[in-house]
């Protein structure tokens, strides 16, 4: 009966290990990503471009006219796609508007003159033109 116990709480211990070493833990997006320009294969699908726009340096201004946006489903609400656009760096963002492929576009001003932008369900942000 001893016995069977003690080899009873080994499995279960054992078990228990190896279940957790299967568990994920995630997180932010790594913060040396590389921009939805270069970045290839599976981590192009699963996650929107990590292309920002400092607003210190002008020379960043270009850096999202190269991001493609992609049709689909989208779940933004004006109000977040609005606040998306925000934190990427463009202001007085306006007339937002989802089209029939699901991207939201408007207008806004980058680094001092006016642009159309567009949001795509992935949450890709893009000047378009």
């Amino acid at each position: 009966m001893r016995t069977t116990l003690i080899t009873v709480a080994t499995l279960s211990l054992l078990g228990a290990g190896i279940a957790q070493a299967q568990t994920t833990v995630t997180g932010e997006p790594a913060r040396d990503a590389k921009p939805s320009t270069q970045s290839q294969g599976q981590e192009a699908v699963t996650r929107p471009n990590t292309d920002t726009v400092d607003k210190n340096d002008p020379s960043t201004t270009g850096t999202l006219t190269n991001a493609k946006l992609e049709p689909g489903a989208n779940s933004f609400t004006e109000g977040q796609a609005r606040s998306r656009l925000e934190k990427s760096g463009f202001t007085e963002v306006k007339d937002l508007k989802k089209d029939d492929q699901g991207i939201w576009r408007g207008s806004a001003m980058q680094a001092g003159k006016p642009v159309q932008v567009g949001l795509d369900f992935k949450g890709n942000v893009a000047v378009t033109q």
